[in-house]
């Protein structure tokens, strides 16, 4: 593929990112650089509220609309199959045919669906309106990722603005849990979509005076059966490990979601080795830093939501709090992560993207290993809220190295998609550990020794994932190739 020479930032000028003059990058961010920044983590942060804002809400919004218990998954998978199950499609479509052109559709699309939820009257237009937000999600993620990957050159701006992104992301997903149960109490559970619809509102105003477009130089022709069958597997997948984790593996259309699922993922390997102008590309699939940095992610966020989901039960089913202290809790979390955020550029620049990766994951790894000693006492409550916010901290180690170690060393026009692979993993990461722990902990007839169970796999699946990437990655690093 030719390099993307067209109207890139660093074509324009713009403050903070690559010069088009020769010398060294800046090393500092311009006041228009940290406002592109600001808007592109804004939009980041706001799909993070959306994931976690409407939990706590559901049962309120179930009487309010008419919903039966059974049904209120839906509020949850209607959003989370076209969120992720488009990820990679619209990433590639924004290579193509302009990312910030893309982005900005997004932003509309996502805000007019947030007010059609607010104003929902019964739960079809609810639920239709969850789905149109989830596309508008698909849309923002991978364009804004790759907006910010080509805006900020590789080396240290990249990694600061992918640190601040990343430390969003994670405070976004916190701060939904604490706010959804406040907004729901005090205004009801529509204040929450509402929030969405405004957010979306003041960002879409913000992000055309800022964004300058950047696209692939050519317009090659979609792979129509590469992204049939990527799509297709994405959504089949991801409807069948959110339908699992309500009611369980064992239902027909669990199961017959998922084989046809992986199918059409082989069926996607197999059309992609053989298309002239491949949707992804498998060389850069095969690149070690592509792969195993993915791994890395998508390891550390379906972990890190599983035990995120583990101590809500500990700590309303068997502490007794109440969801509003329980979001407390996380809100300390959040604080966490907030802190680590702004630090973790500083550890990347001691020990590199690959030392910051593997002590992220084993920090999480050995950290959640401490929640392992929680009990039916009092003193349960501090030990959960000291072993999840210490064990976020190597969570936002990881998030941010993995983000810089999946996206180096590739030219821009194939940003999109390597941001896509990134906003995958995190997607798929959501979805696949909580479904899959979940069930090992309600195998167990004691809910305590249940959890108990399901957090020595979650400590398991870190340390064998942070030895396997050392062993993948090799010494180096990010910058390693094929």
């Amino acid at each position: 593929m030719a390099t993307d020479t067209t109207t890139s930032p660093a074509a324009h000028g713009a403050p903070g990112t690559a010069a088009a003059a020769p010398g060294p990058a800046p090393e500092r961010l311009g006041t228009r650089a940290k406002l592109v920044l600001f808007v592109l983590c804004a939009a980041q942060f706001m799909i993070a509220l959306d994931f976690s804002i409407l939990n706590v809400s559901l049962p309120v919004l179930g009487a309010d609309l008419g919903m039966s218990r059974a049904n209120l998954q839906w509020a949850v998978t209607a959003f989370a199959l076209p969120s992720g199950g488009f990820l990679l499609l619209f990433g590639r479509i924004a290579d193509l045919y302009g990312r910030r052109r893309l982005f900005l559709t997004g932003l509309a699309v996502f805000a007019a669906a947030s007010l059609l939820a607010t104003l929902a009257w019964n739960p079809a237009a609810f639920l239709a309106a969850r789905a149109v937000q989830g596309l508008g999600a698909a849309v923002i993620v991978p364009t804004g990722m790759s907006l910010l990957t080509t805006t900020f050159p590789e080396g240290p701006l990249r990694e600061r603005a992918l640190g601040i992104s990343g430390t969003l992301l994670s405070l976004g997903f916190t701060i939904g849990v604490v706010m959804g149960g406040t907004l729901t109490d005090t205004f009801g559970w529509r204040s929450t979509m509402a929030l969405l619809a405004g957010a979306g509102v003041l960002v879409l105003a913000a992000a055309p005076a800022l964004l300058t477009e950047s696209r692939h130089p050519k317009r090659p022709r979609i792979d129509v059966p590469g992204a049939v069958t990527v799509t297709g597997g994405l959504l089949a997948v991801i409807y069948a490990l959110s339908t699992a984790a309500q009611r369980g593996f064992d239902g027909a259309d669990v199961i017959t979601a998922l084989v046809l699922g992986v199918a059409l993922l082989a069926a996607f390997v197999a059309v992609e080795s053989r298309a002239a102008e491949p949707m992804v590309s498998l060389p850069m699939l095969r690149r070690r830093s592509v792969a195993w940095g993915n791994l890395a992610g998508l390891t550390t966020f379906s972990m890190m939501s599983t035990v995120v989901f583990l101590l809500t039960l500990y700590l309303q089913e068997i502490r007794g709090l109440s969801a509003f202290r329980t979001g407390l809790v996380f809100g300390v979390q959040g604080v966490a992560a907030a802190i680590t955020g702004m630090t973790a550029a500083r550890v990347i620049g001691r020990i590199g993207t690959r030392g910051t990766l593997l002590a992220g994951l084993l920090t999480q790894g050995a950290l959640t290993a401490v929640l392992l000693l929680l009990g039916s006492g009092p003193s349960g409550t501090w030990l959960a809220l000291t072993g999840v916010t210490l064990a976020c901290v190597g969570h936002l180690w990881v998030i941010v190295s993995y983000g810089i170690t999946a996206t180096s060393g590739l030219p821009d026009h194939e940003q999109g998609l390597a941001t896509g692979l990134v906003t995958s993993s995190q997607q798929i990461g959501l979805t696949v550990g909580i479904p899959l722990l979940s069930a090992l902990a309600s195998s167990r007839s004691d809910l305590l020794s249940g959890i108990h169970l399901a957090l020595a796999v979650d400590v398991a699946v870190l340390l064998v994932v942070a030895v396997l990437v050392a062993v993948g990655l090799g010494k180096g690093g990010a910058k390693a190739g094929a």
